[in-house]
């Protein structure tokens, strides 16, 4: 039910409507609720990193062909390295941060822009 929701939701996001062009990387943001301090993430497609307890991984980057500094989306990957556990596995939408997120006490991650 919630993936059909989820394919509802991102087919009426104008940047899946159009013709899409992949990125080789993704600028991430990661916020630690605890201290408010924001970090930069700098990724490339399959390379991972560290914030925190969480590993952030990038499957892939994609934008809009026709403006590539509009909205950006990008599949994440993101596992508790304490609990060795999957806590995010999906899309990212850096228009709609809320629609896809990351569910955790400590952290909040989104997408900011593809980065080639």
């Amino acid at each position: 039910m919630i993936r059909v929701a989820m394919c509802l939701m991102l087919a009426a996001t104008p940047a899946l409507s159009q013709e899409t062009m992949r990125a080789s990387g993704a600028m991430l943001r990661g916020l630690d609720k605890v201290s408010g301090r924001t970090t930069d993430l700098p990724l490339q497609v399959g390379e991972a990193v560290r914030y925190g307890r969480l590993e952030i991984r990038l499957g892939e980057c994609r934008y809009p062909s026709g403006d590539p500094s509009s909205d950006a989306f990008a599949q994440v990957a993101i596992t508790d390295l304490r609990q060795n556990a999957s806590v995010f596995n999906g899309w990212m939408i850096a228009s709609s941060p809320a629609l896809s997120a990351l569910d955790d006490a400590r952290y909040d991650v989104w997408v900011m822009s593809c980065q080639d």
